[in-house]
C-alpha cells in the first residue's frame, strides 16, 4: 500500500504537471500584437532571404492527367538558383538525377543511362515532372518559401485579420488576384491563391507541419494543386537542413551514358 501511495505521489508531482502543461492552449489571439502589412511582408521576405542553401529528403507525389506517380526525393537548393534532386525507387534504388538553374537543365536517367541537357523552358520542366509549371513555382513549392519581393513596393489591396490569420490581397489590374494567408503567432505563409477576376481560385499552395531549421520556419508538408489543370505537386519531408556549409549540386555521369540535347 505505501508502494502504491509513493507511485501515486511521484505521478503528481512529476507526470501531472507535464500534462498540465501540454495543454495550456496557444497565446489568444487578441495578446498577439497585429502588424502593419509593410512590417508583415518584411519580416516574411526576411526569413525567406535567411535561407542560403536547403537540403530535404522526404517524398514527392505528382498527380496529372498524364500521371500518378510518388518517389523518394532528395531536394538541395543552392541560392540564387541552382536545384539539384535525386529520385529513388523501392529500396532505395537510385532513378533519376537532374541540375536545373534558370537558364539551363540537366536530366540523367540513370535505369536507362541516358542524358537529356538543353536550355531550361516550360517544356523541359513538363518532360522531368510530367506537369505543367515555372521554374520559379518548382522553387517554391519544394523550399515551401514564398518570393514576395514583388509585393514589397506597394501595399495590398486588402489587408484583413480573421482569427488567426492574416489575410492579405493583391490586385494588380491584371488577370490574376493574389491572396496570401498567414499565421498570426508563427508568422509563416500557410497558404497562397491565384485567383481570376471572379475570384475562382485556379491554383492554391497549402503549407503546413512547420519546424524550426537555423531559427528559420521550414515547412515539413506542402500541396500545390493546379485545378483548372487538374494537377498537384504534394511533399512530404522526413529530413531537411538549412544553410549547410556545403551542399552537392553535381551529378556523376557515366561515360557510356547517352546524351540527348533537347
Amino acid at each position: 500500500m505505501k508502494k502504491l501511495s509513493l507511485i501515486a505521489l511521484a505521478f503528481i508531482i512529476v507526470i501531472l504537471p507535464l500534462i498540465i502543461n501540454g495543454c495550456i492552449p496557444s497565446k489568444p489571439t487578441e495578446e498577439v500584437e497585429i502588424l502593419p502589412s509593410e512590417r508583415l511582408l518584411k519580416r516574411l521576405e526576411a526569413n525567406r532571404r535567411k535561407i542560403k542553401n536547403f537540403e530535404a529528403f522526404g517524398t514527392i507525389s505528382i498527380n496529372s492527367p498524364d500521371i500518378n506517380a510518388d518517389a523518394s526525393i532528395k531536394v538541395v537548393l543552392q541560392k540564387p538558383d541552382s536545384l539539384y534532386f535525386e529520385i529513388y525507387g523501392p529500396f532505395g534504388i537510385d532513378l533519376a538525377q537532374a541540375v536545373i538553374t534558370k537558364e539551363s537543365f540537366m536530366f540523367y536517367d540513370i535505369m536507362n543511362n541516358k542524358v537529356y541537357r538543353g536550355m531550361n523552358n516550360s517544356d523541359a520542366l513538363k518532360n522531368i515532372f510530367k506537369i505543367e509549371i515555372t521554374f520559379d513555382d518548382l522553387l517554391e513549392a519544394l523550399t515551401g518559401a514564398v518570393n514576395l519581393t514583388p509585393k514589397l513596393s506597394h501595399e495590398p489591396t486588402d489587408y484583413n485579420v480573421v482569427y488567426d490569420k492574416y489575410i492579405l490581397t493583391y490586385d494588380d489590374s491584371s488577370d490574376v488576384i493574389t491572396r496570401y494567408f498567414v499565421d498570426i503567432r508563427n508568422l509563416v505563409i500557410t497558404e497562397y491563391q491565384l485567383l481570376d477576376r471572379e475570384e475562382n481560385v485556379f491554383l492554391n499552395g497549402l503549407f503546413s507541419n512547420f519546424q524550426q531549421r537555423e531559427g528559420i520556419p521550414v515547412p515539413f508538408n506542402t500541396n500545390v494543386k493546379y485545378h483548372e489543370r487538374n494537377q498537384s505537386i504534394k511533399l512530404e519531408y522526413r529530413r531537411a537542413e538549412v544553410n549547410k556549409k556545403s551542399v552537392k549540386l553535381t551529378m556523376n555521369i557515366p561515360a557510356d551514358a547517352e546524351v540527348e540535347e533537347w
